[in-house]
């Protein structure tokens, strides 16, 4: 069984690189409305927290999926 590290640099399938950039754009967009220069509603800074936990978690192991053997 490969160790993390082995893992983090192995190739990552191509559908598993779309979910990560889908990942990083949801945490992205959750940072944006956290740190908005205006008052937002308790909600939506509420969601953009979501948002950045979700991005993050979701990008993580994206990256840690890898090629099966063939």
């Amino acid at each position: 069984m490969k160790n993390l590290f082995e893992r983090w640099n192995a190739k990552t399938p191509d559908f598993w690189k779309k979910v990560q950039k889908v990942g990083l754009t949801a945490g992205a967009l959750g940072a944006a409305l956290v740190a908005a220069p205006v008052a937002l509603p308790a909600a939506l800074v509420t969601l953009g927290g979501y948002l950045i936990a979700v991005g993050g978690v979701t990008a993580t192991l994206s990256q840690l999926t890898v090629e099966s053997p063939k």
